[in-house]
């Protein structure tokens, strides 16, 4: 099982949810517990507790194993069994009915609207995440109106039920708004991230668009170019004219051309602008929700071949921070360093370590500034941040 530390910012919040959820589920179960063991409880005859104490575990189990259920059909990612949801109300109403016995054979003044509020807590707050806000009301109505005719069978005079009344529909309608407006905001932030998915497979699909479009014009011009050319060729050829030959060979050299430029689109040599990259990566960025600063230019100064690969960097940097962790900030630092064109680009939300070897597009980054007497550094910088260095020597007219 995952630390606190390494996990991302969602998956904190998932917790922390879900365990507010079970929290409010077993307090109610203990706190009743608790109360059952109290001297004027225990009077009211052991058997009836002892019932009481088990009818009281026996929800927490039910409830606990319904919350789990209700919060993945609230997400989106599952279905409540039904049965499990009769079991539940069953074994709370048997509860409270254990409940309103007890207060009848012994003395609980000022201890029964807890025991109350904790019997019906562990349903109740489970139950809302199942229906709608007015279902819920209505719910947590007719439960008090059951309550306000079964207190006064207990002998309490109508001040007491009245602040029995009082207590159980506060205490529980507070619980059933803190659970449900917690898995409001958890679903948001699930939503959010699909979002942000979304738009990374947007971003993708979109790159890989652009490449077929870059395909097409490549291919598209010379294969015309050829046909047309080897048509003619094929005409002369007919006619016994010797410009034939001419004419093929003029097929060989376009062929040629027209295989080399595939080479240079499959593996990016071709130009690329920096300063295009980093706007677009800090408007792509932004519109994710992450706060992207530049610093240190756009690199305008830089020699075209260095600005080409800085410009890759900068496109599959950004694409790993929209693909991987939970980043909300990003620093993009682009800064000459003796006699090296350094670009820096860090992100936090980093949840795990990463090693800077793995994945085809770093690899692809490094075979790229090789070519230039480069390097790529990728890795870690603590406090879930994440860094990526390249480096690439600047010609010594530029120096």
């Amino acid at each position: 099982m995952k630390g606190w530390s390494a996990r991302s910012g969602l998956a904190k919040v998932d917790l922390y949810t879900r365990g507010t959820v079970y929290l409010i589920v077993w307090v109610g179960v203990l706190g009743l517990g608790l109360l059952l063991m109290a001297r004027p409880v225990s009077t009211g005859g052991q058997l009836l507790v002892a019932a009481a104490m088990l009818l009281a575990v026996a929800e927490g189990v039910f409830c606990g194993r319904m919350a789990r259920h209700a919060m993945d059909a609230y997400l989106g990612q599952g279905q409540v069994p039904r049965r499990l949801v009769l079991w539940a109300a069953a074994v709370t109403a048997a509860t409270t009915a254990a409940v309103v016995v007890l207060a009848s054979t012994a003395d609980l003044t000022g201890l029964l609207p807890t025991m109350l509020a904790a019997a019906l807590a562990p349903f109740l707050t489970v139950h809302c995440l199942l229906v709608r806000n007015r279902t819920t009301g209505l719910i947590q109505l007719a439960v008090l109106a059951v309550i306000c005719g079964l207190v006064p069978l207990t002998g309490r005079t109508a001040d007491e039920v009245l602040l029995t009344v009082v207590s159980v529909g506060f205490t529980n309608g507070w619980l059933a708004f803190t659970a449900r407006v917690s898995m409001w905001v958890l679903a948001v932030m699930w939503e959010l991230r699909e979002a942000r998915d979304v738009q990374a497979r947007l971003a993708v699909a979109e790159e890989r668009l652009r490449f077929g479009r870059d395909m097409h014009d490549v291919l598209g011009r010379n294969l015309a170019v050829i046909a047309l050319k080897s048509e003619l060729a094929v005409q002369l050829s007919r006619r016994g004219r010797p410009e034939a030959a001419d004419q093929m060979v003029e097929v060989q050299r376009m062929a040629r051309e027209a295989q080399q430029e595939i080479r240079e689109l499959v593996h990016g040599y071709r130009e690329v602008d920096l300063g295009v990259e980093l706007q677009g990566a800090q408007g792509v960025l932004e519109a994710a929700g992450i706060d992207c600063r530049i610093e240190g230019g756009m690199g305008g100064e830089l020699p075209v071949r260095i600005q080409s690969a800085l410009g890759w960097v900068v496109r599959e940097a950004t694409t790993n921070v929209l693909r991987h962790g939970d980043a909300a900030r990003c620093v993009i630092r682009l800064e000459e360093a003796g006699d090296h064109a350094v670009l820096v680009v860090e992100n936090d939300g980093a949840p795990e370590p990463r090693s800077g070897a793995g994945g085809s597009g770093l690899a692809g980054l490094r075979e790229r500034l090789t070519a230039l007497d480069g390097s790529l550094d990728a890795g870690p910088a603590g406090e879930g941040r994440f860094q990526l260095t390249a480096k690439v020597p600047l010609p010594r007219e530029e120096r």
